[in-house]
């Protein structure tokens, strides 16, 4: 038996991050992982997919400048752009990551583990204890939709999407959700013939104007994209073609298919059931990640389904790693919303940037959101594309933004970006949501000229200045 103060179950981003906080403050951690440290985010999610997108990205910004666009005389290398993919996931090694973390005094162990009582767990056979407590860190699993055949057929999933490594002829994504809206802009810009089919729409929970733009730009991009419709029935012939039935009556035969439908909990197999908790259930947590009915298990990330985000889970970390040391230590614990070992932005005021074509950069509340929760709100949007610095990053340039305030408290609960290269505005609105700085005094916030953050500027003058 090894003893140690935490032991983290997960080595992705958001575990290295609880460890990494508690080593920080003296107590001796040892994380578990069981594939590659780094996880989903590393290898399968972020970084890899941005990473596809980032070159159609460029190209597509360099032809919408005159000037720029004459010299563009061809397409995307696709060999260049998967090499270059690859090499943000290290070739799907991890080295790198298990010498940071053998660098910050913390244990790996390798391995599967399963709780098997308080504070104890099993990897391997080998028993490990924890003196204060275990982190289960072990994110979300890709689900597939139930339809007929589907499963059979063998499809992507979201890793698949991410990490494959030719350009298929041919591919039909299942959803409109962030995943699906990326991978479809990805594959399409680098030579695939995309077909997109969303069942209501795409980016479904935000400002609606956002799924819109989005939908328009695919298509221009070659993507058929199909809203209002689901597929019945997929099936894969012997020479690998997919055919999928819609439920209009149509049918698409393409190379591959690709379901980006929705995410599960990653507890299944852990021996949650040990400590009398149900396994494959998300997991329900206090505000410092504590598990509901425990002292000692913290369920951090996508585990709690709080806000499935790797920076927010990296958040969450933040809080959860100090806490755990305070406690363990006996020093002050800061429970107070907005204090030093809470999460509260994960309520009202996360961010979350799609990297489709238009971005699409929001924090906080929709109107919709905002209303649902009985708030006295007032929305404004703005063209964005009619403000100075909009017109000199892109010929034509098309977008909108929006900001929603509570007209109660006179303070910025929501905005939304939607438009080139507006991820980079997004902490700007971070900062207003969580400072919850009043409307009188974002007035001051001169935005600087010309850039695209007079938006603001136009969101304010649409709003209306106080008397």
């Amino acid at each position: 038996m090894t003893d140690y103060d935490l032991i983290v179950i997960g080595a992705g981003a958001v575990g290295e991050n609880v460890a990494d906080y508690a080593r920080k403050r003296g107590l001796s951690v040892a994380v578990v992982e069981a594939e590659l440290v780094g996880g989903e985010c590393s290898y399968w999610a972020c970084m890899p997919s941005k990473a596809l997108l980032r070159s159609g990205h460029a190209l597509a910004a360099a032809k919408r400048l005159d000037g720029a666009a004459q010299a563009v005389t061809g397409s995307l290398d696709a060999a260049r752009v998967l090499a270059r993919r690859n090499s943000f996931t290290s070739d799907w090694k991890d080295d790198s990551q298990v010498a940071w973390l053998e660098s910050s005094g913390i244990d790996l162990i390798r391995g599967h583990a399963r709780i098997t009582g308080e504070k104890t767990i099993e990897v391997d056979g080998v028993t490990h204890r924890a003196r204060a407590a275990v982190a289960l860190v072990t994110g979300s699993l890709h689900t597939l939709p139930p339809v007929p055949g589907l499963a059979e057929a063998k499809p992507w999933g979201t890793r698949e999407g991410t990490s494959a490594q030719q350009v298929p002829e041919s591919l039909l994504v299942i959803g409109g959700g962030v995943a699906g809206s990326e991978l479809a802009t990805a594959w399409a810009s680098l030579g695939a013939e995309v077909t997109l089919v969303a069942r209501h729409g795409l980016l479904g929970g935000m400002e609606p104007f956002a799924g819109e733009l989005v939908a328009d730009s695919l298509r221009e991009l070659g993507v058929d994209v199909r809203t209002g419709v689901s597929p019945t029935r997929v099936d894969r012939d012997e020479h690998g073609l997919v055919t999928t039935t819609l439920d209009d009556g149509t049918t698409v035969i393409t190379s591959e298919v690709l379901a980006a439908t929705g995410r599960a909990a990653h507890t299944k197999d852990l021996g949650l059931e040990t400590v009398g908790l149900t396994a494959g259930d998300w997991l329900d947590v206090d505000d410092t990640m504590l598990v509901h009915g425990t002292d000692w298990l913290y369920a951090v990330g996508d585990t709690n389904n709080r806000a499935l985000l790797t920076h927010q889970g990296k958040y969450q970390a933040r809080a959860a790693g100090e806490a755990i040391a305070a406690r363990h230590q006996g020093t002050p614990l800061h429970t107070e919303p907005w204090g030093a070992h809470v999460a509260t932005a994960d309520h009202a005021a996360v961010p979350q940037v799609t990297f489709t074509d238009p971005e699409v950069a929001s924090i906080g509340l929709t109107e919709a959101k905002a209303r649902e929760q009985g708030l006295n709100v007032r929305a404004v949007e703005y063209d964005l594309g009619a403000v100075a610095g909009s017109a000199l990053q892109a010929d034509g340039y098309t977008g909108r933004a929006k900001m929603v305030v509570d007209e109660d408290r006179k303070v910025v609960v929501g905005v939304t970006f939607v438009g080139q290269d507006v991820a980079e505005m997004l902490h700007g609105a971070t900062v207003a949501v969580v400072g919850e700085v009043p409307v009188d005094r974002l007035w001051h916030a001169v935005p600087a000229y010309p850039t695209m953050s007079e938006i603001w500027l136009r969101l304010l003058e649409t709003y209306g200045r106080p008397a």
